[in-house]
C-alpha cells in the first residue's frame, strides 16, 4: 500500500497545489493557458522527440498494445454514445459523450502516472497513446461533432480529412514525426540539442498535473448532471474494464507482445480523467457545462478509482 501512496499521492498533490495556488490567487486562471501552451508547444514534442530519436519504432511501438487500447476506447465511446441515444440526447451530447468517455488525458495525467509507476515504459506508452488517440480516437469525434452541426450530415469525409489535418499540424506530431524520421535513419542527435530536449521535456510531467488542478477553477458548472456523470464513469471505469476485457482476450488468443507491465499500463492510462481541452472543444457547440462538470467530476472521482485500480493491479 505504501508504493501506492508513494504514486498516488504525488500525482494528486500536484492536482491539488495547481487548484489552490489559482483559488488563493497566486496564479490566475490565464497563467494556466500560459503553462499548457509551454506543454503543448515545446514541453510535450521535446518528450516525445526524445522517446522516438533515442530508440528504434520497433523497439517503442507495441502494435498490440496499440490494438488493445484502440478497441477499449472504441467500446467505451460506443457505449455512452447509444446509452445517450437511448436517453433522448442530441447529437452534439452524444458526439460529446462519446469523446469525453474515451479520449484519455495521456499528456497531462497518464504520462506522469506511469513515470511513477513504470519509468522504463513511460515514454513508450506515452507515444503509443498519443498516436491511437490523436490519429484515430479524438478524429472520430471530431467527424462526429461536426455532422452534429446543421447541414454537415453529407460531410462526413471532409470533417475527417479536417480533422488529421489539425492534427498533423498540432507541434507535439511534428516532433513525434521527426523523432521518427532520425530513428529510421540513424542519424544520432547532437549531444547539445538532445541536452536541449531533455531541459524542455523534464518539467513536463509535474506542470501538465498542476495545470489539470488548476484550470478547474473557474469551470462553468452547468447542464445535464445525468449525462455528465455517465460520462465521467464511462471515462474512470467502463473505458478501463474494456480495455482490460480486450487485453484478455488477446492473450487468450496468444497475440505477441503485451507484457504483464503494458498490460497495467494500458489499464491504468485508460482510467485516467478526460483530456483538458474537453470543455474547450464542448465550448464550440454550446455544451461547455455539462463538459466541465463531467471533467471536475472525473478529477475529483479519479483519487479513488485510479487507488483502486492501482490496489487491484500492482
Amino acid at each position: 500500500m505504501d508504493a501506492i501512496l508513494n504514486i498516488v499521492l504525488p500525482i494528486f498533490g500536484c492536482i491539488a497545489l495547481g487548484y489552490f495556488s489559482v483559488l488563493r490567487g497566486v496564479f490566475k486562471p490565464g497563467d494556466m493557458r500560459v503553462f499548457s501552451s509551454y506543454i503543448m508547444s515545446f514541453g510535450l514534442p521535446a518528450l516525445l522527440f526524445l522517446a522516438f530519436s533515442q530508440r528504434s519504432f520497433g523497439e517503442l511501438v507495441t502494435p498490440t498494445y496499440m490494438v488493445v487500447y484502440l478497441l477499449g476506447g472504441l467500446t467505451a465511446g460506443s457505449l455512452i454514445y447509444m446509452i445517450a441515444w437511448a436517453q433522448g440526447n442530441g447529437p452534439a451530447r452524444r458526439a460529446i459523450g462519446m469523446l469525453g468517455a474515451m479520449a484519455p488525458n495521456s499528456a497531462y495525467f497518464g504520462y506522469p502516472m506511469i513515470l511513477l509507476t513504470f519509468p522504463d515504459l513511460a515514454t513508450s506508452v506515452l507515444a503509443m497513446n498519443m498516436l491511437v488517440e490523436n490519429f484515430i480516437l479524438i478524429p472520430l469525434c471530431m467527424v462526429f461533432l461536426e455532422l452534429a452541426r446543421p447541414g454537415k450530415q453529407k460531410a462526413i469525409w471532409r470533417s475527417l480529412i479536417g480533422a488529421l489535418w489539425i492534427t498533423l499540424k498540432r507541434p507535439f506530431v511534428v516532433a513525434l514525426i521527426l523523432g521518427m524520421v532520425v530513428s529510421v535513419i540513424g542519424v544520432p542527435v547532437p549531444a547539445p540539442l538532445d541536452s536541449l530536449m531533455t531541459m524542455l521535456a523534464t518539467a513536463t510531467g509535474a506542470l501538465s498535473l498542476f495545470v489539470i488542478g488548476g484550470g478547474l477553477v473557474g469551470l462553468p458548472l452547468g447542464g445535464n448532471s445525468l449525462l455528465a456523470s455517465q460520462i465521467a464513469i464511462g471515462k474512470l471505469l467502463l473505458q478501463p474494464a474494456a480495455v482490460a476485457a480486450v487485453a484478455f482476450l488477446v492473450i487468450a488468443f496468444g497475440w505477441p507482445g503485451l507484457s504483464p507491465e503494458l498490460r497495467t499500463a494500458a489499464i491504468l492510462t485508460s482510467a485516467a480523467p478526460m483530456f483538458s481541452i474537453f470543455p474547450v472543444i464542448a465550448q464550440e457547440y454550446g455544451h461547455e457545462g455539462l463538459a466541465s462538470l463531467a471533467q471536475t467530476g472525473a478529477v475529483v472521482a479519479s483519487l479513488f478509482t485510479l487507488t483502486a485500480f492501482m490496489v487491484l493491479l500492482l
